[in-house]
């Protein structure tokens, strides 16, 4: 009998079920990574609809001198209304109603999200989203607001984070709940080593109110560590570019290139915050290290992107990771935890509801540190770390006071 191929070995080596959840965990993985990158262009931009044209002008009155001269050539490739001298402002202005409806967005998700049927939830906020992100781009041509556009993304990008969650949740459990996601109604499953039947309960509880989410230990401790560090981490998303365009006197397309390292150590940091967290068992503990050697840090990449190229992508990876852990953290096995939390007792439909409070609460802080951004980088890019540095240390203080809270009340606490 001729052996079996390694290839069908492999594919028959896992049951239905298992593919079925590795199918769903790389689609939200694809569909989260296409959620960020919907955003990383509005960073980007920014030294494309304010530069200094200086140059380009003396080489057209070099060729054609009998132009007559340019009053102001540095602003005439700028895009209006970003021509003027206020332009930070408004680039700042820009960024806040974008994130205040990301704000908005990420707490109504929540709450809509547990009384509506998720699959049809998530369709719709999908197809939406980039439906909205395409006619983003058109605002400037039909001159009107896209706000709109912009809370079905913020709204998506939330249901993204809920869905992670839920699948987060389940997989550290013995049997899998396949009824999450292929719908309420009573199923049954079977595969080789047993028979898992999911019936509808019929007294199911009802789903959370905003105000029983709040009580729950941990939410508002949590909420207010990730407004802060979001504030952050929000901020070197919008104006990163921008910046290294200015301080490294780049175009757009190097800076934009420069700028994903800082993205490249967030994802090294949330691993590393996640496997070291679960290793020792403390959420705020982990965050507090992480924030603690994050100030020193932003008041070094301040100084060190002077140095030239090599200083800059260092201080850049290490920022980055140190930045986004303790964010990736808090809303992905924080708000799990505190959404299973055992005075729910055993009430599953209250993780959407608290997750929104937790990103929606950080959301607040993504929204007004780029809109200080803009007004303090008139000042001066330095009141702008500054601003960080005061922020990182909020956060630093809130997860401290978790930290002490869960050591002198253990037995009431378990927030970690």
């Amino acid at each position: 009998m001729a052996p079996v191929p390694p290839g069908i070995r492999f594919l028959t080596s896992f049951n239905r079920d298992q593919w079925y959840r590795a199918f769903t965990f790389g689609l939200t993985f694809l569909l989260y990574t296409s959620f960020h990158l919907s955003r990383k262009p509005i960073s980007i931009v920014k030294s494309e609809l304010h530069k200094n044209c200086s140059h380009v002008m003396e080489a057209s009155t070099e060729s054609s001198s009998s132009q007559q001269p340019v009053l102001h050539p540095e602003l005439d490739c700028s895009w209006k209304p970003f021509d003027r001298n206020n332009y930070k402002q408004l680039l700042g202005a820009m960024d806040y109603s974008f994130l205040c409806a990301y704000a908005i967005g990420m707490y109504l998700s929540g709450i809509i999200g547990e009384r509506l049927p998720i699959r049809l939830y998530l369709t719709v906020g999908m197809l939406t989203s980039g439906l909205f992100t395409c006619l983003f781009g058109l605002g400037y041509s039909v001159r009107c607001s896209s706000k709109t556009g912009r809370v079905h993304i913020s709204e998506t990008l939330h249901q993204t984070d809920l869905i992670q969650e839920e699948w987060l949740i389940r997989s550290n459990r013995d049997s899998w709940d396949t009824e999450l996601l292929l719908g309420q109604e009573s199923i049954g499953v079977c595969v080789p080593v047993q028979q898992v039947v999911v019936v509808k309960s019929e007294a199911e509880p009802s789903a959370i109110s905003f105000m029983g989410a709040l009580r729950i230990p941990g939410v508002v401790e949590f909420s207010l560590c990730l407004l802060f560090a979001k504030l952050v981490s929000y901020t070197f998303l919008f104006w990163l570019p921008l910046y290294i365009t200015k301080a490294a006197h780049l175009d757009a397309k190097k800076a934009g290139d420069l700028s994903t390292l800082f993205d490249v150590g967030g994802i090294v940091g949330g691993i590393l915050a996640g496997v070291l967290s679960d290793k020792l068992g403390k959420r705020a503990t982990t965050c507090a290290v992480m924030l603690l050697l994050a100030a020193p840090t932003l008041y070094g990449f301040s100084m060190m992107s002077q140095f030239g190229f090599g200083p800059t992508i260092g201080m850049l990876l290490v920022c980055g990771g140190l930045v986004n852990g303790p964010y990736s953290l808090i809303t992905t096995a924080v708000s799990a935890d505190l959404g299973t939390h055992k005075s729910l007792k055993g009430n599953a439909r209250a993780l959407s509801t608290v997750t929104a409070i937790i990103d929606g609460t950080g959301s607040v802080g993504a929204a007004v540190g780029p809109l200080l951004a803009g007004l303090l980088s008139a000042r001066g890019w330095d009141q702008v770390f500054y601003m960080l540095m005061t922020a990182d240390f909020l956060a630093l203080l809130v997860s401290l006071g978790i930290s002490c809270t869960v050591l002198l009340c253990v037995q009431r606490g378990h927030f970690e």
